[in-house]
């Protein structure tokens, strides 16, 4: 399974980015996948997550990014993806998406350490 996650780019505060993540590969019926996020010196932060079996889907969020990014999911295209609204500087961070194959209890989701495939980074830049 590849993740290939693309839309980082250079933004003001206040403005909005789309990222998306595809997996290649493989597509599943049960699973979670999430963002995560990582500055310099500092561990990789869980930002929002998607899970799924069969039908049923649920979603979490970071509470620095809760009402301002909305994750979710194409099923034909086997993509997520991650769209933040009203960014602000401290969203500045290199992006990670991130697939479980499984759908991940609500303790877990958050803990980079659970995830079986990562995508490559992508930058996401605020600008004051």
């Amino acid at each position: 399974v590849q993740l290939q996650a693309s839309g980082g780019g250079l933004v003001q505060a206040g403005g909005s980015l789309r990222l998306s993540c595809t997996a290649a590969g493989r597509t599943f019926s049960s699973a979670t996948m999430s963002w995560f996020r990582q500055t310099p010196g500092k561990e990789r932060e869980f930002v929002a997550g998607i899970r799924w079996s069969g039908g049923n889907k649920d979603y979490a969020y970071v509470d620095s990014v809760k009402g301002r990014f909305t994750i979710s999911r194409d099923n034909a295209k086997n993509t997520v993806y991650l769209q933040m609204n009203s960014l602000k500087p401290e969203d500045t961070a290199v992006y990670y998406c991130a697939a479980a194959t499984k759908r991940l209890i609500s303790s877990s989701r958050s803990n980079s350490n659970q995830y079986d495939y990562w995508g490559q980074g992508t930058q996401v830049t605020v600008s004051s």
